[in-house]
């Protein structure tokens, strides 16, 4: 009787070492993101006019 309380308390000791641990800690340094955005923009209105222009002065043009 005594030997299987010991085996039995030997089995929960060994089986609870067993167990995970998963720990969720915040980071002592900030988050730092880094990005490199490339943005090109082009207007087109003024070389729309001047094409405009262009087509109005030469009417033969096309």
């Amino acid at each position: 009787m005594l030997r299987s309380y010991l085996v039995a308390l030997s089995a929960v000791l060994l089986l609870g070492a067993c167990n995970p641990t998963v720990r969720i800690e915040a980071p002592d340094k900030p988050i730092e993101i880094n990005m490199t955005l490339n943005i090109k923009h082009e207007i087109l209105v003024k070389v729309e006019k001047e094409v405009q222009q262009l087509f109005d002065s030469k009417k033969g043009l096309f």
